[in-house]
């Protein structure tokens, strides 16, 4: 099942963004769900993820303080709220899903593999 992310765009430096990913069928309801970027010529990073049976979270130290993750499980949606944005920052956001796929990647100790489409965003 692929996730909807929505919420990217043009930002000018210190702004802000909210991210939103949806679960159309609420497949991943127990499972752990994160987001990552990519940045032109750069590996996938990941930035955080949440436990979304329990609402715990993680985040990586590049973005603690900065980017925030967070579930409303009502409307099977996670968001990721950026704030206080970098040119740096400038990268296709992706949602992932824990789980197996094609494309693999790890964060902490958990391995996402269910991707959406990916958003652009731009400082």
């Amino acid at each position: 099942v692929q996730l909807v992310e929505s919420g990217g765009g043009s930002v000018q430096a210190g702004g802000s963004l909210r991210l939103s990913c949806v679960d159309p069928g609420n497949t991943y309801r127990r499972k752990f769900m994160g987001w990552f970027r990519q940045a032109p010529g750069k590996e996938r990073e990941g930035l955080a993820y949440i436990n979304r049976d329990g609402g715990a979270t993680y985040y990586v130290d590049s973005v603690k303080g900065r980017f925030f993750i967070s579930q409303d499980n009502a409307k099977n949606t996670l968001y990721l709220q950026m704030n206080n944005l970098k040119p740096e920052d400038t990268a296709v956001y992706y949602c992932a899903a824990e789980g197996w796929g094609p494309v693999m990647s790890t964060m902490g100790r958990t391995t996402f593999g269910n991707w959406g489409q990916g958003t652009q965003v731009t400082v």
